[in-house]
């Protein structure tokens, strides 16, 4: 009989050339490039590298490449990377979300032509990624936040830290900074998703933030170093930030924002929609309102609240809140209403009782007792009144 030959295992060697295939394979079309992603998939990456380079590849792959095919600066971007403390992170690593990017290729399988998986990301961080993202929330929201959109950011993102999930956004300003220094203030990890190269400090102000993010928890791009950002950049970004998380939390919104994009890619991978309400005055609420008027958005006032919406079925349950007790619960409609006839200070007679509560005088005969049992009512010299509460 014949013996089948083993597939020996990857080296080192071959997975460095997988790496170097990569990279070079992210900066020869702009993503998601979604014909050239599954002619990766069907023919492996560096099978795929050599067949673009000769021009051999079908026409709508073609149409995704042509213009960079013959840029290869693969070597030069790892080198890039390697001296600000970045790799280049791909599926054939242990660290890969192989299950969080999973959603984008079903997405994908579904006709949804923006998503599909990164050939790789660059990453810049200690954390990994994989690990990281195995339970998280992100907190999207308007780059011209308000004081009260940034403090719920913030706060919110510092309570899920503390509660072990970690924090992902897009480093912007507003709500997404506010979210990552709630996170590292609790000392959680938070990940950081560009729609810029991994090296391009953008926003400028973020600079510092970014440094502290890189120290406990990641940056990633699948945009070469050196790329600009751009709008339609972080658009794109918008499906890592929704893939790697099990929920996305929309703190602040205006009715035509980058943050509701955001929502309604998590929505069509799957994903928990959140949206915190806000003053119905604010102009940076309407988004988050109409989110939840649609029935696009659970509503959300608590982490414990967000910590429910995406935790593990039965075990993350929000707790209710006790309710503050009256004086007169318990009561029967009838003894409610015997009750409200009372004065706290003058006595009443039955009849008198009777008049004002609408009740039959032999009912209220029957019940002023029982009011008293219970100390709601008790006798005076001119009839009957309501007890004053006692000090506790």
């Amino acid at each position: 009989m014949p013996t089948s030959t083993p597939t020996p295992p990857t080296t080192r060697t071959n997975l460095d050339d997988v790496r170097l295939a990569r990279a070079y394979l992210l900066r020869v079309a702009e993503p998601p490039a979604p014909h050239l992603t599954g002619f990766v998939t069907r023919h492996g990456p560096i099978a795929a590298a050599e067949r673009i380079q000769a021009d051999d590849v079908p026409d709508q792959v073609r149409a995704e490449t042509t213009a960079r095919r013959d840029v290869d600066r693969a070597e030069q971007d790892m080198a890039t990377a390697a001296a600000i403390g970045a790799t280049l992170l791909i599926p054939e690593d242990e660290a890969w979300p192989a299950w969080a990017f999973a959603a984008l290729d079903l997405a994908r399988a579904r006709g949804a032509n923006w998503a599909g998986q990164p050939l790789a990301v660059w990453a810049r961080g200690t954390a990994d990624l994989a690990i990281s993202t195995d339970e998280a929330v992100a907190v999207v929201g308007a780059r011209a936040a308000t004081a009260y959109g940034e403090h719920i950011a913030a706060e919110f993102a510092h309570a899920l830290a503390t509660a072990g999930m970690t924090v992902v956004s897009g480093a912007a300003y507003g709500v997404d900074g506010a979210a990552h220094r709630g996170a590292l203030a609790a000392g959680g990890p938070t990940v950081a998703v560009l729609g810029c190269g991994i090296d391009v400090p953008y926003p400028a102000g973020h600079s510092a933030l970014l440094g502290s993010i890189a120290k406990s928890g990641l940056i990633i791009s699948e945009y070469p170093p050196g790329t600009p950002p751009a709008r339609h950049r972080f658009l794109v970004r918008n499906r890592l930030i929704a893939a790697l998380a099990a929920g996305t939390l929309v703190v602040e919104a205006g009715r035509r924002s980058g943050s509701r994009n955001t929502a309604a890619t998590a929505a069509a991978l799957g994903r928990v929609v959140m949206a915190v309400p806000g003053p119905v005055t604010s102009a940076m609420s309407l988004g988050c309102h109409e989110l939840i008027r649609s029935g696009d958005a659970h509503l959300v006032s608590s982490v414990a609240d967000v910590i429910e919406s995406v935790g593990r079925l039965g075990a993350d349950l929000a707790t209710v809140p006790p309710q503050a007790l009256r004086e007169t619960d318990g009561l029967s409609d009838q003894a409610l209403r015997v009750h409200e006839a009372l004065n706290r200070k003058s006595g009443q007679s039955v009849e008198q009782i009777a008049i004002k509560s609408g009740i039959p005088i032999e009912r209220v005969r029957a019940t002023l007792p029982g009011l008293e049992l219970t100390a709601h009512a008790e006798r005076c010299e001119t009839g009957w009144r309501r007890r004053s509460p006692q000090p506790t």
